[in-house]
């Protein structure tokens, strides 16, 4: 079937869903181009128009293939009745940059002055230029267009030639009321469409109401673009997949991107900060305002600079456009195109020999208090060469470790080619894939194979199916006091500061080694007392929001919601000899809260003895062949840098918090648990078992995810040794591999299965629901992260807690009363047990064969 022939059939079975066709492949656009070369071009228009807009930019595989034909054009080497050089050029110009930046610096010295003419205009909204600028400020020196380009450039005409926010934006309201999160807009079980905007957009809020695609159609025959609205949105996972599904309803088409859209409006009493930061680096407008009088259908007039909301001529709701640089980053296109296009700028005034420029909005920066700095405001500050920062203040911090997973990677590797990169400036970026090693789809199958070369290609390290998890990874490749980032909400460092975000800001980081940060305020969780017996760490992460309530500063309540984590860094203090791994239970958890970002307090020794066990798995990675080899020899080099002469940032005493929440471990007696379905919806056991409102019987058990360490998986095999099958269906899934072996030479795996236990390799299982389901309206106990509605299964009711109470549930069938459970753990978890089953896999204690066999 030939090119025409197999894109139309594919175009119109895309149709028959509501969705364009897939962009050209390489091999598509080679037969497109030779098409293309032909004396008479055959549908000529048609031929054009897939030429122009269907084949992806930056520095995807077709867009070398486009690239090339075009330079082959105006040098005279290809032939072409159809394009001409002029054409060729404004083709070139709008494949943002990349492979097309050559070709275009080279059509500057054309004979054909229309052709270097063009060639100027082009290269003057191109911002993707990175080294070539180089080439361009030579080239200034003795052609006229080059210096055109340069003094362009310089005067950011890249930035004024674009429209800005209007005055008054008049919208259709698209209400989802309650709380929207990032499985609402994206849900788990079509992960492996993500990269397919349009066809993934098809399932945005399919479990949260009816016809939803059929609702946005008919708000848009009111003839005004829509907005959308909710009380609480994007809370949840850092999905760009969410603002993707977004933009693709209510945004607007980007000439020669295909499958991808821009701008939108999304208004939230609160929204998420991922979600918020996210949008703004898309190109929407996020506004948080009150949206109590918008309901779906209404007609709303938006004043950005006046910062009010009308409704039939009547004021419902002020806010201000926060970040102050909010209208540029949305006429850039996005901020991450701002910043780019800014420093583009900045570098050509200084080539040019001009002063600052007053063309952009200046970030407001606050006041120095004179007041000491919190732990993560001095991480933060170091990251960027400072002493410490202040809240409110934009800042640019190195990025040095960025992690990706695979529900996002392909995603992150889109954007990246977008950004026209072929290289990572960032100091260590690493891919896993842990989201869909268990029970691969074709389309995994693919990725896994792909996307580690296009990965350590580009200097990055890739893990490999069935390793297990990407924090518990990533983890083992920070180092102390530095900043980082990462697809997936749950990068939260329990050592240095993670600022999660969307796979646009990932692949930004990583290209770049930097990110945009709006320094957040930070609330301190200080604990005291002593941990009384039966009480485990995931019952002191519950607690936080617990106590949270009780002081008020946390709702469960969707509606007029208080969260005094939202947006902020949740610094915890109070537990300094906590292993790293125990660490991570705390900081993992801050996602649940929707802060920024986590810090925790730790002494120096559990961090000498983590980073020195780094090394070594490090070291048998290289071993074992995993790439970039020096990329992770560069990250040994600089753990054992830090070894040589340990020290650890501490906080002022001085130091000024939003809010101070002290949690005395010495009042907490008994399991605290997350209700279903709400990860703030937080109660004691006690308090559980005498609401009738709440179920007790347990149905299945997940024993698993970021949350979980090789101390739990022992603790779980002791509740159950020797008590035949367990009453709950359970499911058993280390977070590494590591761990699962280890567990099999200790002899736990026999005891799981006696226990009737399903086992699955490493990786995320049950915990993000986008393979294996628990039972349709199952009563769960999981020691996942999250339990929003339908995540883990459809009318699943999920408690979230320890794995020593989820061992007793599954042990019984139900939620066990507090003596039961208290019974049970001092009998099989407690005294000289106790230092056998928390022990960690301290790598640089291990022979090298009980190493290699770990890794391996």
């Amino acid at each position: 079937m030939s090119l025409v022939s197999q894109y139309r059939a594919h175009t119109q079975e895309r149709a028959q869903q509501g969705i364009p066709p897939l962009p050209l492949t390489a091999d598509q656009t080679r037969e497109l181009v030779e098409l293309l070369k032909q004396p008479a071009v055959a549908e000529k228009d048609y031929l054009l128009e897939l030429f122009r807009e269907h084949i992806s930019p930056g520095v995807d595989d077709a867009a070398f293939e486009k690239a090339a034909f075009l330079d082959a054009v105006l040098k005279g080497e290809a032939p072409c009745t159809v394009i001409s050089g002029v054409e060729a050029v404004r083709i070139l110009g709008t494949m943002l940059g990349g492979y097309n930046v050559k070709p275009l610096i080279d059509a500057l010295s054309h004979s054909d002055s229309a052709i270097a003419a063009e060639a100027a205009e082009m290269l003057k909204k191109t911002l993707l230029v990175y080294d070539s600028f180089d080439v361009v400020v030579g080239l200034a020196k003795t052609n006229s267009y080059a210096k055109e380009v340069l003094e362009s450039w310089g005067r950011a005409e890249w930035f004024t030639s674009r429209p800005k926010v209007a005055e008054k934006l008049t919208l259709t309201v698209f209400k989802v009321p309650g709380e929207t999160n990032t499985d609402d807009l994206s849900p788990a079980g079509e992960a492996f469409t993500r990269s397919d905007i349009p066809l993934h957009a098809l399932s945005m809020l399919g479990s949260k109401m009816d016809d939803p695609i059929g609702v946005i159609a008919g708000l848009k025959e009111k003839g005004h673009p829509l907005a959308y609205v909710g009380d609480v949105v994007g809370t949840g996972s850092s999905r760009k997949s969410g603002i993707n599904s977004v933009q693709w309803h209510l945004g607007e088409d980007i000439p020669a991107v295909p499958n991808k859209r821009t701008a939108g409006v999304v208004i939230g009493s609160i929204i998420a900060p991922i979600f918020f930061n996210t949008a703004e680096d898309s190109g929407a407008l996020p506004i948080q305002a009150d949206v109590s009088d918008m309901e779906t259908g209404d007609v709303i007039d938006v004043f950005p600079y006046a910062g009010t909301i009308e409704k039939n001529g009547k004021v419902i709701a002020s806010f201000s456009m926060s970040p102050n640089t909010l209208g540029d980053e949305v006429r850039a296109g996005g901020r991450i195109a701002l910043i780019i296009g800014r420093t583009l700028t900045k570098k050509a005034r200084l080539a040019l020999g001009l002063g600052d420029d007053d063309i952009f909005q200046s970030p407001e920066q606050p006041a120095d208090t004179g007041k000491g700095y919190t732990l993560a405001q001095k991480m933060i500050g170091k990251a960027c060469g400072l002493k410490g920062v202040r809240p409110g203040m934009y800042v640019e911090p190195e990025t040095l470790t960025v992690g990706s997973q695979d529900t996002t990677g392909a995603m992150t590797r889109d954007e990246v080619k977008e950004l026209a990169a072929l290289s990572f400036s960032s100091d260590l970026f690493m891919q896993s894939f842990c989201h869909t090693a268990a029970y691969p789809k074709p389309s995994d199958i693919k990725l896994h194979r792909s996307l580690p070369y296009f990965v350590m290609s580009r200097g990055g390290v890739a893990l490999r199916p069935g390793d297990g998890v990407i924090h518990t990874w990533l983890n083992r490749m920070v180092l102390p006091d530095t900043l980082g980032t990462g697809g997936d909400s749950h990068t939260r460092f329990p050592i240095g500061v993670s600022f999660p975000a969307g796979s646009g800001l990932v692949a930004f980081a990583g290209v770049t080694g930097t990110m945009p940060l709006n320094v957040p305020e930070s609330v301190l969780v200080r604990f005291s007392g002593e941990m009384q017996p039966g009480i485990t760490l995931r019952d002191l992460v519950n607690a936080i929001p617990y106590v949270a309530i009780k002081q008020g500063l946390l709702t469960v309540e969707k509606k007029g919601k208080k969260n005094v984590f939202a947006g902020r860094v949740l610094e915890i203090e109070g537990l300094p000899q906590l292993k790293v791994e125990q660490a991570f239970e705390l900081s993992d958890a801050s996602a649940e809260r929707s802060a920024a970002a986590c810090t925790v307090r730790l002494d120096k020794e559990p961090v000498i003895e983590y980073l020195s066990s780094n090394v070594k798995l490090l070291e048998q990675m290289i071993e074992d062949g995993y790439g970039d080899a020096d990329t992770i020899r560069r990250r040994i080099g600089k753990m054992q840098e830090w070894l040589d002469s340990p020290s650890l940032l501490e906080p002022d005493a001085d130091a000024e918090y939003a809010a101070v929440i002290e949690v005395n471990m010495s009042d907490i007696t008994e399991p605290i648990l997350c209700c279903p379905n709400d990860p703030d919806d937080v109660m004691t056991l006690g308090e559980i078992l005498l609401d009738d409102s709440r179920p007790k019987q347990i149905d299945e058990v997940f024993v698993g995810s970021c949350m979980t360490n090789i101390g739990h998986f022992r603790a779980l095999g002791e509740v159950l040794r020797g008590r035949g099958p367990a009453a709950a269906k359970l499911w058993v899934v280390p977070p590494t591999k590591m761990d699962m072996k280890q567990l099999i030479e200790e002899g736990y795996y026999s005891v799981f299965g006696a226990a009737g236990a399903r086992t699955e390799i490493p990786g995320c299982s049950l915990c993000m629901g986008n393979q294996a389901r628990v039972a349709d309206n199952a009563v769960v106990f999981s020691t996942s992260t999250r339990n929003f509605d339908n995540r883990m299964g459809a009318g699943a009711q999920v408690y979230l807690g320890s794995a020593e109470l989820a061992a007793v549930s599954a042990l019984l069938g139900h939620l066990p009363n507090r003596d039961e459970y208290l019974e049970i753990h001092s009998r099989q978890l407690s005294g000289d047990k106790a230092e056998d089953i928390y022990q960690y896999l301290n790598f640089h204690k291990l022979g090298k064969e009980e190493l290699e066999m770990l890794v391996d």
